[in-house]
């Protein structure tokens, strides 16, 4: 799938570790930049597969695995969405307070019906069990 890259030296290693030694990237460790060009060729030589067999794989994938083809949808989703509704983002300040008005106009007369005990204040002790 990949090109192998031989215009790079293949850089040294020690024999009894088998790690880099200081060479380019100032310690021991991957050369700077080895992951990223490997990233690199990986997406150039995916993204060449994408645009010659990309949709027909998709429709095959959908049509003979539907449970593959739903765990890579799900897996493009975020896996956090914060999702803040509010039917009052687009209300005045000044609107707000009329509807409260309106409200309490509404509520006020079944409020004086009920008495001073009101229809939320319990007029007996609760029993225990």
């Amino acid at each position: 799938m990949g090109s192998t890259r031989t215009d790079r030296p293949i850089p040294e290693r020690d024999p009894k570790t088998g790690r880099f030694v200081l060479g380019n990237c100032g310690g021991p460790g991957r050369p700077i930049g080895s992951r990223n060009k490997l990233g690199e060729a990986f997406l150039a030589d995916l993204h060449r597969d994408w645009l010659e067999h990309g949709q027909a794989v998709i429709a095959r994938c959908r049509e003979e695995k539907p449970d593959a083809y739903l765990r890579v949808i799900a897996g493009l989703l975020p896996r956090d969405l914060k999702l803040t509704v509010n039917r009052f983002d687009d209300v005045s300040d000044d609107e707000l307070i009329d509807r409260v008005r309106q409200i309490d106009a509404a509520i006020r007369p079944l409020l004086a019906a009920e008495g001073e005990a009101g229809p939320f204040k319990r007029t007996e002790t609760p029993s225990r069990h």
